[in-house]
């Protein structure tokens, strides 16, 4: 069976958490932090070809968000990039709460995402096998 994946991130007060579970090909991820992770939106996206001259893939995205979340976004985004560089259907579930969050922290909390998102990607790449610090 293949393993999971975890990868996390911090900057001052925000904590940034990946979880991933290879389902077959394809991916189950969380994506959670703050100072309350929950389920906030949704997404699945489907790797497709692409209808751009140039792009090799694309994907297409659903999202569900539950009334009064802001993750939406964050959720598609990290889905659609997924599917489409890993070329797997993926699924994530979001959810990341700081209380008083600034426009500032908002900005973090994206550029978090990104990061831990590469490193799903990479590993994703590696055939689900862990990095080898040792070259």
């Amino acid at each position: 069976m293949q393993g999971a994946f975890a990868t996390r991130t911090s900057q001052g007060r925000i904590t940034v958490a990946l979880q991933a579970i290879p389902m077959g090909e394809d991916l189950l991820v969380a994506l959670h932090g703050g100072d309350r992770s929950h389920i906030g939106a949704v997404a699945v996206s489907q790797p497709r070809p692409s209808l751009s001259a140039g792009e090799p893939r694309s994907a297409t995205t659903s999202v569900i968000a539950l009334v009064g979340h802001k993750e939406d976004e964050l959720a598609r985004q990290l889905a659609q990039r997924v599917a489409k560089e890993a070329g797997v259907t993926t699924t994530v579930a979001c959810g990341i709460h700081l209380d008083g969050i600034s426009a500032r922290e908002i900005g973090q909390v994206i550029q978090m995402a990104e990061e831990v998102t590469r490193r799903l990607i990479a590993w994703k790449k590696r055939g689900f096998e862990p990095e080898n610090p040792h070259g």
